[in-house]
């Protein structure tokens, strides 16, 4: 845990600090002169990925993701209706550059945090930026009972640690794109042929249809040699639909798991066999904080 999760999060709040006094300095030439682009996706998250926003500073968001079973699991349980996971979250914007989030979810009873920073904004004006990078890493406990409590156990072998560089651009009002590499690690394998270290690309994008609809997709393409037989790579598409401090998230995905270390390593459905979950996420914000500022 200490060696995988702490330099993530030194880095993220090492950079914070650094940022935090370069956006001081530029209040005092730059200000009305450097537009930031905002709005590049309507949630923190795109569908099961991060996504290039954060929650803005002072606001909690609440979050509750929810999946069905498999379509193809016919009318015997409802399509999937009969079965279902979900994940309660809270996410809170500590900067305009910081947030933090926590979760807990139905599968395999997991508890996830997590921390994701902007180092660079897109922006345009007198200080241009063409896209922007965040840092995001998460950390995620699995709560269930050892399948073999009269063997030594460990507490570190819950744990399971992810990483990712995400790099995008909002390209129109239209068009939001955005690539992710990721690197996924578990503390404790099932065997010694599989690895602790799962290394993957996932990419993501948002097409605005209208004012408040937008069409959203993901692919996290797992590069080979690294999963156990039966494991496949994550498919999400969906739609956002905004209605004032709600966003509902209607969405179809292979992947049960809604945290990094399920979705991206442990993703055992074929969409194109139709494997897919129906599901759905609600996000409600609440401002705990206001600021007074200038708008850019």
């Amino acid at each position: 845990m200490i060696r995988i999760l702490l330099p993530f999060l030194s880095l993220i709040l090492s950079f914070h600090s650094v940022l935090a006094q370069e956006d001081l300095l530029s209040l005092i030439d730059e200000e009305e002169t450097t537009e930031l682009v905002t709005a590049s996706f309507k949630t923190n998250r795109i569908i099961n990925l991060a996504s290039l926003e954060n929650t803005a500073k002072g606001v909690m968001d609440f979050k509750i993701n929810h999946r069905f079973g498999f379509l193809n699991s016919g009318p015997g349980q409802a399509f999937g209706l009969d079965n279902a996971t979900i994940r309660l979250g809270l996410d809170y914007g500590l900067s305009d550059r910081l947030m933090i989030g926590i979760g807990r979810s139905s599968f395999e009873k997991t508890i996830d945090g997590y921390a994701k920073l902007k180092l660079l904004r897109q922006s345009t004006g007198k200080r241009t930026m063409p896209f922007s990078v965040l840092l995001h890493a998460s950390t995620a406990i699995r709560t269930i009972p050892f399948q073999n409590p009269d063997r030594e156990n460990f507490f570190s072998s819950r744990l399971f640690h992810t990483g990712q560089i995400i790099i995008g651009r909002k390209f129109s009002e239209g068009l939001t794109l955005q690539i992710a590499p990721t690197l996924v690690h578990f503390n404790l394998v099932p065997t010694a042929e599989d690895k602790h270290d799962i290394y993957s690309v996932a990419g993501g994008g948002r097409v605005k249809l209208t004012k408040r609809l937008a069409l959203n997709a993901e692919y996290i393409y797992v590069f080979p040699d690294q999963l156990a037989p039966g494991y496949r790579n994550s498919v999400a598409i969906g739609f956002d639909i905004e209605t004032g401090g709600h966003v509902f998230q209607l969405h179809f995905t292979n992947s049960t798991s809604m945290i990094e270390k399920g979705f991206i390593a442990e993703t055992t459905g074929d969409f194109f066999a139709g494997d897919i979950h129906f599901g759905f996420n609600v996000s409600r914000v609440f401002t705990i904080k206001s600021y007074n500022k200038k708008a850019k």
